[in-house]
């Protein structure tokens, strides 16, 4: 399944303005909910939703989900910057927590 079928399985994120990472106090990142990162808010809310962090499971489950985009991600570092959180939080089994800001 490609990256918009997986996505339109997921939450809604009309309730959120935003979402960020922490290690421990310290925002890691901010994902705004606009366009160019509405998927991305998508993604991790629903990984949030699941696995109530976002770990090395959860990673690996997201890294499905952005189907080709991470084909993409691998192949070109930085262009995708939301996905390469993900393969470095598989990688080195890290947890971040999950910040939902409202809208």
């Amino acid at each position: 399944m490609i990256f918009n079928e997986q996505l339109a399985t997921l939450p809604t994120i009309a309730h959120l303005a935003a979402l960020e990472l922490l290690d421990g106090e310290t925002v890691i990142a901010r994902i705004e909910n606009k366009p160019g990162q509405a998927g991305s808010v998508r993604v991790y809310h629903a990984l949030f939703q699941e696995f109530g962090a976002i770990d090395a499971l959860a990673a690996q489950k997201g890294l499905r989900i952005y189907a080709e985009h991470t084909q993409d991600a691998e192949a070109f570092p930085g262009k995708h910057p939301n996905i390469d959180r993900l393969i470095e939080i598989a990688a080195k089994k890290q947890a971040l927590a999950v910040r939902l800001i409202a809208a």
